[in-house]
């Protein structure tokens, strides 16, 4: 059985995070491991409190599994503090991991900043250079590359200078784009487009989780990142076709439907 390891926040009404990760690892019939960055007291209608775990302990965490149960993969998501993710970066550096997927969850739905800049530069400095494929949405990649993406040629502009710094590819995700919902893998120069059917479907709370779970569990396969991406996307439409309605603000999609 393939192992898929999810470092990320705790969302304690089960629609994103280390829940949804644990459930997409699942449905995938993978073995889900998980190391807590954080514990979030949340719903659908938003966060109301933040515990940090301490650098340490997610260092004891990231040694108890790698040591006894090595992943074939690992999937990054909240990372709260410059200090957590020095410390990830160490460890995954010292135990070799690989088939590594990074959300960088840095900026909300509604564009508010999650991450000081602090943390965003040891982000970029410290993670970014382990990950095997980044995958931000369109405020994220803005981050990323310093300037603003109205299109599809601004994303194309925008994976190239991101390129500059990050030699791994890059999956960078078009929903945020009103006209299209189309994403761009950017890998080794060459540009790969993966459209999909847009669901009308205000039921998306931890879209980007799924995704990037999803995507691990397919590299965790031996699949290709065009493979995965495009399998991982096939998932996340069935997943929101759905239409699960749970909660009294943007809920969650449903996750186990291939069961």
């Amino acid at each position: 059985m393939k192992k898929v390891l999810t470092i990320a926040g705790s969302d304690s009404s089960g629609g994103a995070g280390i829940q949804a990760d644990i459930k997409t690892i699942t449905v995938h019939k993978m073995y889900a491991m998980s190391a807590i960055t954080a514990l979030t007291a949340q719903n659908t209608t938003g966060v109301s409190s933040i515990m940090k775990a301490s650098p340490e302990f997610v260092a004891a965490q990231l040694d108890c599994i790698f040591t006894d149960i090595y992943p074939d993969a690992v999937k990054i998501g909240m990372v709260s503090s410059s200090a957590i993710i020095r410390m990830i970066a160490v460890k995954l550096k010292e135990y070799g991991a690989g088939n590594i997927v990074l959300d960088p969850v840095m900026v909300s739905t509604s564009g508010s900043k999650l991450l000081s800049d602090d943390a965003i530069e040891t982000l970029t400095e410290a993670l970014v250079p382990c990950s095997t494929i980044i995958t931000p949405n369109i405020p994220e990649a803005e981050v990323l590359c310093g300037f603003p993406i109205p299109d599809e040629d601004g994303m194309i502009k925008a994976a190239r200078r991101i390129s500059e710094f990050y030699p791994g590819a890059i999956l960078i995700k078009g929903g945020h784009l009103v006209s299209e919902a189309v994403d761009l893998l950017y890998e080794d120069g060459t540009i790969h487009w993966h459209s999909s059917e847009r669901i009308d479907n205000p039921n998306t709370h931890g879209t980007g989780c799924t995704l990037s779970s999803a995507i691990a569990c397919n590299l965790a396969a031996g699949c290709t990142l065009d493979e995965s991406i495009k399998n991982a996307k096939a998932y996340l439409t069935g997943a929101l076709k759905q239409m699960l309605d749970l909660g009294k603000g943007a809920g969650p999609m449903d996750h186990m439907y291939l069961l």
